[in-house]
């Protein structure tokens, strides 16, 4: 049943990205998979590649969460799946006054490898980016 639930959020998470491509375990490079290793020991990832980057997706702590890791094992961002009450009210607010009718599919918070943490919230077939005083940063197609 575990694997069954990851998946399926799994293909939550990969939703629209259109040059995602998933991975065996061996097609991973050692230095990617050892610093997955070294952060989350005994964890099983569901692991794809994006460009030239490696994601893996897991639970934790009963959150769906992707790590997104460059070619040499380097963590570029974090992404954990989060409700969406718990995006800021900022936030909230922007897609009120911006958006008719609008649904929600999904929310995230980003964290970059500098520390920068980001919002996203899926809607209208939009991934829209915020900052953490919720100003919009940027919309990508889902």
């Amino acid at each position: 049943m575990k694997k069954i639930t990851l998946f399926f959020v799994c293909l939550v998470l990969y939703n629209g990205k259109l040059f995602a491509q998933q991975l065996y375990k061996m097609d991973v490079p050692k230095l990617v998979k050892t610093a997955f290793l070294k952060h989350y020991p005994g964890v099983i990832p569901f692991w794809e590649k994006e460009h030239a980057n490696y994601e893996a997706a897991f639970q934790q702590n009963g959150k769906a969460t992707v790590i997104c890791f460059d070619a040499n094992g380097n963590i570029l961002q974090t992404e954990v799946v989060i409700a969406i009450a718990e995006l800021p009210p900022a936030i909230m607010l922007y897609l009120e006054n911006k958006f008719t009718n609008y649904k929600i599919k999904a929310a995230s918070r980003i964290t970059k490898a500098d520390g920068t943490v980001h919002y996203e919230a899926e809607v209208n077939g939009q991934d829209l980016i915020f900052d953490t005083a919720g100003n919009f940063i940027k919309a990508v197609k889902a």
